[in-house]
C-alpha cells in the first residue's frame, strides 16, 4: 500500500467554490488536528444543495463538524441526519424514551443518557467513561458517521474526544506503519463503548473467538481515496494470525500512539451542540460525568 499526504489539514477560514443560497454560513477550522466550526446555519430549515455542498466537503476535509446554537425538533435532526445517508436504527436492545423523560421518540433517534423515569433508563450508556472506539466497528459495513445533538448537558464532565487517524498514520513510523498495512484486526460485538455487555451477548472468555466483524488495519476511505488506521476499540480485539500475547502487545503499542494529545481534539459540550464526525477516519471517547446530573443527547447514525 502506497501512503500519501492524504486530505490537507488546514486553517481558518474554508473556501467553498460552490455559490451557497446561505450568506451567513461560515465555516471555520478549530486551532486542533480536526474539526471545524460552523455559523450561520438553523438546521430546523432545510439546507440548499450548495450549502449542503460545501458543509458536506468541509466534514471531509476536517473529518469532525460543530454547529453550535442549534434546537432541533425531531423530523429536523433526522431530515438533516438523511442527507448523509441513510439512517442505521437503534438495535432491539436500545431503551427507548418515556414522553417525560426529555430523550426523542422519533425511530431513527438513539438517546444517550443517564436520565431515568420511574427506576427505568431513556437511554444508553449512562454517565460512565466510554473508551476510545469507533462506532460498531464490530458490523461488516460498520457506520460511515455518526451525529450527536446535546439536549441536556451536566456542569462539568462528559467532554468528548475525537482523535484523526489520517495524522496519526501519516505520524507513525514507516516500519510500523508497512507492518500494519498487511494485518487486520478482529473486533469484538459483545461490549459497549462503557465496557458493559450488551443484551443477549455471551461473555468473552478468550479474545481470539469473538463474535464480530474483521477489518483491515488500515483502510482507504471510500471518498477521500486517502488511507487511515482502523482500530474499531481495544476491548476484546486481536490482531489475526498472531499468537496472543504478540497481538496484546502490538495492539498496546499502537492505542498508545495513536490517541497522543497531537491527533486529538477535545470539546466541552453546549446545550445546542450539533456534531457530526466521521467513523471511517476518526476515533472518539467521553469523560464520565455526576450521575446526580441530568445529559440527553440525541444521535443518530449514517450507514
Amino acid at each position: 500500500m502506497r501512503f500519501s499526504d492524504g486530505p490537507p489539514i488546514t486553517s481558518g477560514i474554508i473556501a467553498c467554490s460552490r455559490v451557497t443560497d446561505s450568506k451567513g454560513m461560515q465555516i471555520t477550522t478549530l486551532d486542533a488536528p480536526l474539526g471545524a466550526r460552523v455559523t450561520g446555519l438553523d438546521l430546523n430549515h432545510i439546507l440548499s444543495g450548495p450549502d449542503f455542498g460545501c458543509l458536506h466537503a468541509a466534514w471531509l476535509e476536517r473529518a469532525v463538524l460543530l454547529l453550535p446554537g442549534q434546537n432541533l425538533s425531531e423530523a429536523a435532526l433526522v431530515r438533516f441526519s438523511r442527507r448523509f445517508g441513510e439512517l442505521e436504527l437503534p438495535p432491539a436492545s436500545e431503551n427507548r424514551s418515556r414522553s417525560d423523560g426529555g430523550g426523542a421518540h422519533r425511530p431513527e433517534i438513539w438517546n444517550i443518557s443517564n436520565v431515568r423515569v420511574d427506576g427505568m433508563p431513556i437511554g444508553s450508556l449512562g454517565n460512565l467513561e466510554a473508551d476510545w472506539h469507533s462506532d460498531m466497528s464490530y458490523l461488516e459495513s460498520p457506520p460511515a458517521a455518526s451525529i450527536l445533538h446535546a439536549r441536556e448537558i451536566p456542569a462539568l464532565g462528559g467532554n468528548t474526544c475525537f482523535a484523526n487517524m489520517y495524522e496519526a498514520l501519516r505520524a507513525m513510523p514507516a516500519e510500523l506503519r508497512e507492518r500494519l498495512a498487511r494485518l487486520q484486526i478482529r473486533h469484538d460485538s459483545a461490549y459497549t463503548s462503557v465496557g458493559e455487555l450488551r443484551k443477549g451477548a455471551d461473555q468473552v472468555d478468550d479474545v481470539t473467538a469473538v463474535l464480530g466483524a474483521t477489518h483491515p488495519a488500515i483502510r482507504v476511505h471510500p471518498e477521500t481515496g486517502q488511507p487511515a488506521i482502523y482500530l474499531g476499540r481495544r476491548l476484546n480485539a486481536s490482531v489475526v494470525g498472531l499468537p496472543l500475547k504478540e497481538s496484546e502487545a502490538l495492539l498496546d503499542e499502537l492505542w498508545a500512539f495513536c490517541v497522543q494529545p497531537e491527533f486529538v481534539y477535545e470539546h466541552t459540550w453546549a446545550e445546542g451542540d450539533l456534531i457530526i464526525w466521521d467513523n471511517r477516519c476518526t476515533l472518539h471517547r467521553r469523560d464520565q460525568f455526576d450521575d446526580a446530573e441530568r445529559r440527553v443527547m440525541w444521535r443518530t447514525q449514517v450507514k
